[in-house]
């Protein structure tokens, strides 16, 4: 990272590597036997593509590592008292953990808690903290009006939404633990290391009086961010804030199109389940022998057709979709750090009236020959010179540290997105290439036809 706080974006330079045929390296194992109603485990095995996106690094230099596994959601409790747990794994070889491998159970308001903890201490400092999951009631009541949350007893709807939010929780604490800083905050490491049950985070409860408190607060801050606009002196944050607001408006114009594609790839896996189902209904009353096993191959090709076309829905909302919702939260985080910096600001500029209040009271006193009060005038001059000093290296402390957050962050989101799409499109051309065998298999059938 460049010292002196400026965003360094490489130099653009790209390698060029020889080209494959698309499928040729991708292995599918796809057995007629799987469970095929995991709606969360592909039948795709997949093997790596050739190299992409090379000029991007996907691993950060360093011999630390930390690796944060959120699993096995559990219903503790009955009824509209009761809430899911999950097991939150870790492995690391950073010397603030007492332990290399440990393990913990924590619940969502935890989470949201540690949340809380590290924007009260971050936030003003300058440093982009990713934001937790958004609480959902209606998932939540769901849950605990349910019964335990398991795959042969839980719902799909309800499945889906505890592996959103399992997920959800589990890429919030890898990005976390991925902030130089952050990863060795002492509330960090005690929520991933202590065994013992975190103090009850009441005020995260989102009808809570705390949390109505919260919504009239949020209120304010957006409302003190359209009406005050800063004079600023520094043409970086200009440019950066205006990239920041286009990149935003675009991911979500973006995400909104990928939640309108899951939507259609369901309903068109719906659809083509009704065309086996109609085939194989065809093929039971069709005399001919030749014509009535190709309709029946039909047919079963189509069922395997709906669960890849199932499977290629859950592609772009787990790998793609929920990527591109949590960057709309992390730019939301961002424009959180640039807001800070303008409350800072508003605290200098404060400081300076005040300031020149006092110098000007001092001087009126000094005209007036009040020596009594002198004195004291010269104490709150010499107090509003040093709130003013300590307001304006605040001020510069936290414009440097959002240059140096702002270019960890775009390293970080190059890695990530790298990794994703690479992951999309292997997931996707694997996907293709079983569409494929799949209906290679029953052209013989259909030519033998007599």
């Amino acid at each position: 990272m460049d010292t002196n706080g400026t965003l360094d974006h490489g130099d653009g330079e790209q390698t060029a590597k020889h080209t494959q045929p698309a499928f040729d390296n991708v292995d599918i194992t796809s057995p007629d036997d799987e469970n095929e109603n995991d709606i969360f485990e592909s039948a795709i095995q997949q093997e790596p593509l050739s190299p992409v996106l090379e000029d991007v690094p996907t691993d950060e230099a360093g011999d630390t590592f930390i690796e944060i596994v959120v699993a096995d959601p559990q219903k503790v409790g009955d009824g509209m008292g009761s809430y899911l747990a999950y097991k939150v794994s870790t492995k690391t070889n950073i010397l603030k953990f007492k332990k290399r491998q440990f393990f913990t159970m924590r619940r969502f308001s935890d989470f949201l808690g540690l949340h809380d903890l590290l924007v009260s201490k971050y936030l003003r400092m300058g440093r982009i903290i990713p934001p937790a999951p958004e609480k959902n009631i209606i998932g939540t009541t769901k849950v605990r009006m349910g019964s335990q949350p398991q795959a042969e007893t839980g719902t799909g709807v309800n499945l889906e939404w505890i592996e959103n939010r399992r997920a959800s929780l589990e890429r919030f604490l890898n990005r976390v633990a991925q902030h130089p800083i952050l990863c060795q905050d002492t509330d960090f490491v005690n929520f991933l290391e202590s065994d013992q049950e975190l103090p009850r985070a009441v005020n995260t409860a989102a009808l809570s009086g705390a949390g109505v408190m919260r919504l009239f607060n949020k209120v304010g801050e957006t409302v003190n961010k359209i009406t005050y606009k800063m004079d600023e002196n520094d043409p970086w944050f200009n440019d950066k804030i205006n990239e920041v607001e286009t990149i935003d408006a675009h991911m979500q114009k973006l995400h909104s199109a990928i939640k309108a594609l899951v939507s259609h790839r369901k309903e068109l896996a719906t659809l083509t389940g009704g065309v086996a189902k109609s085939a194989a209904l065809l093929s039971t009353c069709e005399e001919h022998t030749g014509l009535s096993q190709a309709l029946s191959q039909l047919a079963d090709v189509e069922e395997k057709v709906e669960l890849l076309r199932s499977e290629q829905a859950n592609s772009d909302l787990y790998i793609l979709s929920e990527t591109i919702k949590d960057y709309i939260g992390l730019f939301g985080a961002i424009k959180d750090v640039f807001h800070e910096r303008v409350k800072v600001f508003q605290n200098w500029q404060h400081a300076q009236i005040q300031l020149t209040k006092k110098r000007e009271n001092k001087a009126k006193l000094e005209y007036q020959d009040r020596r009594d009060k002198l004195e004291l005038a010269q104490k709150e001059v010499e107090e509003w010179e040093g709130k003013v000093q300590r307001c304006q290296k605040e001020f510069d402390n936290i414009s440097s540290e959002i240059k140096k957050e702002m270019e960890r962050f775009e390293l970080a989101r190059a890695r990530d997105f790298k990794s994703t799409i690479i992951k999309y499109l292997q997931d996707q051309m694997a996907h293709q290439q079983q569409q494929m065998r799949y209906w290679e298999a029953i052209v013989p059938v259909a030519r033998d036809i007599a």
